[in-house]
């Protein structure tokens, strides 16, 4: 189990589901993050989809500006970590379908 279950997490996350709109996400990201975070945030999901679509780590860094480091990291919690990464994209590719 992850060590950053708790009530206030959970209750974080359950207000960011709660959010309907991207407008709405975007107000409240810009809230509650710096800038650099949400851009940090956004840099990791754009190499999580480039790794999935088998991407080379170069090409990844090329593209989205980040190290081979963190290329590496995202990698590995993509394969190893708590599934995150997988449900996240494999939602993305079902909604890729319905279109």
């Amino acid at each position: 189990m992850s060590n950053i279950r708790n009530d206030s997490t959970t209750k974080l996350f359950e207000t960011i589901r709660n959010l309907s709109t991207v407008d709405e996400c975007y107000a409240f990201f810009e809230d509650l993050c710096t800038i650099k975070e949400i851009q940090d945030m956004t840099q990791r999901f754009e190499t999580v989809m480039l790794l999935d679509k088998g991407m080379s780590y170069q090409q990844i860094a090329d593209t989205v500006g980040v190290s081979t480091a963190t290329i590496s990291r995202v990698n590995r919690c993509l394969e190893y970590g708590a599934g995150g990464y997988r449900n996240a994209l494999d939602k993305i590719a079902s909604e890729d379908k319905k279109l």
